[in-house]
């Protein structure tokens, strides 16, 4: 199921569980409600939000993402599922006793993509490639020589224009990119949970205040997605993160993408690599499942219907 992304971005309002749905409430009077199962992420974006504990034992009881964000739209905390996976022991310690040669191999096969969905975001919009091509092809095993800082370096100039610095505390478009981002991290964050993982112990990503080092590990081939969005949102003069411009990055994990099995939303497309990813460390071979170089097949309208309570 790929899930709704819920958010609530107004302040004061108090979260709860009523006969199976979601309840959004203000000064005693109920304003909102979505369905519990209907739920993949919940955003909470606001000021003076109050929870029913009842809601986040029902949210992780369903495999749900619980997000707190701050005001630069960036993650702060969120809510991980105990018992994400039937054989999640076994799982975490495979993980765990992966030696250096393979997570190596695995970051290695994630940026060569990443580079590639890099260069696909350029192509679908007419832009100069940087022959991304090449780079792909450079990086070796763990990346030693930081092709994907190279790739970096070249991709966003071309993507956004020479004056564009990515600055997570900025606001424009940098904001946007930072809203995008939070919620495919929550959807990835739900992936690895569900495949058993233990969302701190990563490939590359390694600071120990980062409790979501694999998570930001998995979700780089997928990054791209999120650039291609804002620059089609700048394009079209939205160039600020408001109720419009997050109604349509909020739908990011339900765009669909080509894959080997089909026309595949974003949010299975995750679950895949996740998976894959946890019977890599099974069989100690670097096979992991990701989507075709082909970003999403249709551009959202900019008017969707929004989750926001």
């Amino acid at each position: 199921m790929i899930g709704r992304v819920v958010e609530i971005a107004a302040d004061d309002r108090h979260l709860a569980v009523s006969r199976g749905f979601l309840t959004v409430s203000t000064k005693g009077e109920e304003v909102g409600r979505v369905p519990l199962d209907d739920i993949g992420v919940l955003l909470a974006h606001a000021h003076g939000l109050t929870y029913s504990n009842n809601l986040m034992v029902e949210l992780a009881q369903r495999g749900a993402a619980v997000v707190l964000c701050g005001p630069n739209h960036m993650p702060v905390a969120w809510l991980w599922p105990m018992d994400g996976h039937h054989v999640q022991s076994l799982r975490m310690r495979q993980q765990l006793e992966a030696g250096a040669p393979l997570r190596k191999r695995l970051w290695q096969v994630l940026v060569r993509a990443k580079i590639e969905q890099q260069r696909a975001v350029l192509e679908r919009l007419g832009k100069p490639d940087g022959a991304f091509d090449l780079l792909s092809r450079k990086v070796k095993s763990g990346d030693p020589d930081n092709i994907e800082a190279q790739a970096a370096r070249r991709y966003w100039p071309l993507l956004m224009g020479d004056d564009f610095r990515r600055d997570r505390s900025a606001g424009g478009a940098n904001a946007m990119l930072n809203y995008g981002y939070t919620v495919l991290r929550a959807g990835v964050a739900r992936a690895v949970t569900s495949a058993g993982l233990h969302p701190s112990v990563g490939l590359h990503h390694s600071n120990r205040n980062n409790p979501m080092c694999l998570v930001d590990d998995l979700m780089e081939p997928f990054r791209p997605i999120v650039d291609y969005i804002v620059s089609r949102l700048i394009a079209a003069g939205k160039e600020e993160v408001n109720p419009e411009t997050k109604a349509v990055l909020a739908q990011i994990l339900a765009f669909d993408m080509a894959t080997d099995q089909g026309t595949t939303p974003v949010s299975t497309c995750v679950e895949r690599l996740a998976f894959s990813l946890a019977q890599s460390y099974e069989t100690g071979k670097p096979s992991l499942t990701l989507p075709r170089t082909l970003l999403p097949l249709e551009m959202p309208g900019f008017e969707p219907r929004s989750d926001s309570g």
